[in-house]
């Protein structure tokens, strides 16, 4: 796995590659003491994983996340922190705790490696987002979340029984998604068309699509493209 590692602590950067110089799995392709630095090295570097401190000046590790368009596997890294360690565990995110155990760093590159598979490559990996709405975070495929919903300048997701609030408008989340899978609905829905359970012919020549737990209105005029597609 080409990794990076991203903390503002010097000592703590050269204690993770100690560490990691004992899993021939791993290679570490840079170092960054901050987020706006680490984010430039993301773009260049394209790494498979990010070793990321929580708490560093100028910006905490999740700020580099949600500026990130796609994120690479995350192994958090973190000091105590009562408040934040919750925020984890509710979210069911990976971290190790600072001092690092070499136990916990072996399971966690283990679980990152899995995440990836065997031989991942940029086609093959799947493209995620970053999603943290109040205390709580996620890391989620494209592909799971069933309809993206404009709410203003933000974005409402919905995957899994969650519907967080993402900070970015519904056209700048468009620009990423893969129109044979994702189909534009009308000016606030966004439709996972992998999602879809059946479709109602409405009068006007308009279409209403049923989701397990929705349905999502479709104009005659993208109604018409709707059904361009292949896969109806």
């Amino acid at each position: 796995m080409r990794t990076l590692i991203v903390d503002d602590e010097r000592l703590a950067r050269a204690e993770l590659r100690r560490m990691l110089a004992k899993h021939p799995g791993v290679e570490i392709v840079g170092e960054a003491a901050n987020a706006a630095d680490a984010a430039q090295m993301v773009a260049s570097l394209d790494p498979d994983l990010l070793l990321l401190d929580v708490q560093m000046p100028g910006g905490s590790g999740f700020d580099l996340l949600a500026a990130l368009e796609d994120a690479p596997e995350v192994i958090f890294t973190t000091a105590f922190d009562q408040y934040t360690l919750q925020a984890f565990e509710a979210s069911a995110l990976d971290y190790l705790m600072k001092p690092i155990e070499p136990q916990r760093l072996a399971a966690a590159l283990e679980r990152a490696a899995a995440r990836l598979g065997l031989a991942p490559t940029p086609s093959s990996t799947p493209r995620k987002l970053f999603i943290r709405d109040g205390d709580r975070c996620w890391f989620v495929r494209l592909e799971d979340i069933r309809l993206f919903e404009s709410e203003g300048n933000y974005t409402r997701l919905y995957f899994d029984g969650a519907r967080p609030l993402l900070a970015r408008s519904l056209l700048q989340l468009e620009q990423r998604l893969d129109p044979q899978q994702f189909f534009r609905a009308s000016r606030r829905h966004i439709v996972n068309l992998a999602a879809v359970r059946g479709i109602n012919n409405e009068e006007g020549g308009g279409l209403t699509l049923h989701l397990a737990d929705m349905a999502v209105e479709v104009s005659r005029r993208r109604a018409a493209a709707l059904k361009q597609l292949q896969e109806f």
